[in-house]
């Protein structure tokens, strides 16, 4: 039997094509194994063993990025629902009631309008009323001011304290 020198070299080339195909995936399965995190350190991990702890690790990465995203979408809605709330507005909302003898004022604003309640106190004062009590609440960014007067001066009006607030 004759050797085809043309087959050997064929057969040479196949094994060189498939040690580097070998050396290639080796590489590629270090590099896999280092970016992924071990639970326990553990000395030698077969492949099998990797490749199965890399596609955990990639499901769990999979639920924790859906998480995220229907998370980042609830406060998305939520900012959204807010910037269209009475917290968000440009002007605060104010509403003078009559109660028997003594005024209310109640104050609606934003956090950002906190000024707004000395303002309104010191108008309810110009027009010749005392301040007997004034609260507040929070509730998000709404901020509700009560404020509770009684007559300093005979017949105030109404009407000109809503006009200057």
């Amino acid at each position: 039997m004759a050797c085809n020198p043309s087959s050997s070299s064929s057969k040479v080339d196949r094994k060189t094509i498939e040690k580097n195909r070998r050396i290639q995936m080796k590489a590629l399965y270090s590099k896999l194994h280092s970016l992924v995190p071990h639970d326990s350190p553990r000395g030698m991990v077969s492949q099998p063993d990797q490749l199965h702890e890399a596609t955990n690790y990639i499901k769990k990465l999979q639920i924790k990025l859906e998480k995220m995203k229907e998370e980042k979408e609830n406060l998305m809605r939520i900012k959204k629902r807010k910037g269209t709330s009475l917290g968000q507005q440009s002007t605060p909302r104010i509403d003078v009631r009559e109660m028997g003898s003594s005024p209310e004022a109640i104050l609606i604003t934003g956090v950002d309008f906190q000024i707004m309640l000395s303002e309104t106190i010191r108008v309810i004062h110009e027009e010749g009323f005392d301040v007997i009590n004034a609260s507040f609440s929070i509730i998000n960014d709404i901020v509700v001011h009560t404020i509770h007067a009684q007559v300093d001066i005979l017949f105030p009006s109404f009407y000109f304290i809503y006009k200057h607030l």
